[in-house]
């Protein structure tokens, strides 16, 4: 491993758009999971760091990409680790019902990025990210699971504005 990508941290942003408002009883329970989801979160091996409001436990309460559409942006250590606790935790269940609280998205929702550790990334950054993948699809700058790209391979001359913002 390079030095840059061992001094590299993995962002994401996701965005979903809400059927209903977070007050609306058919919304409940996703809102009874964001305490024990966000806490497993704050705890699980690699997290860095995630996005919260102002005096908010979560990020909810903040609409940059819209009334309807809520946000969360982490960082973490590596891909595996966001991997691990979005597919091998009790997000898992969030994942499993999402249609019954969100509509389905018809253009990238998820983006990843890399950043230097220590770095933490701005709402304004992450939703260039996400417009940058939805514009010109996977990149060493914005991609997803599916299309990902090593730390190593964002820093290279190619990528190297990406994950240096």
């Amino acid at each position: 491993m390079t030095a840059s990508a061992q001094a590299s941290h993995l962002a994401q942003l996701n965005v979903a758009t809400l059927r209903h408002p977070l007050d609306d009883p058919r919304v409940a329970p996703f809102v009874e999971m964001l305490d024990p989801v966000n806490a497993a979160a704050d705890g699980a091996p690699g997290f860095v760091w995630r996005l919260v409001g102002e005096g908010e436990c979560d990020a909810t309460g903040l609409r940059p990409a819209g009334k309807d559409v809520i946000v969360n942006l982490t960082v973490w250590r590596t891909q595996e680790a966001l991997w691990d606790f979005a597919y091998r935790s009790g997000h898992l269940e969030v994942m499993r019902r999402r249609r019954e609280w969100f509509e389905r998205h018809v253009e990238a929702h998820l983006v990843l990025w890399w950043i230097p550790a220590g770095h933490l990334p701005t709402i304004g950054e992450a939703l260039e990210r996400l417009a940058d993948l939805r514009a010109h699809g996977p990149s060493p700058r914005a991609f997803t699971f599916a299309s990902a790209y090593t730390a190593a391979e964002a820093a290279a001359p190619s990528g190297s504005a990406a994950g240096t913002d």
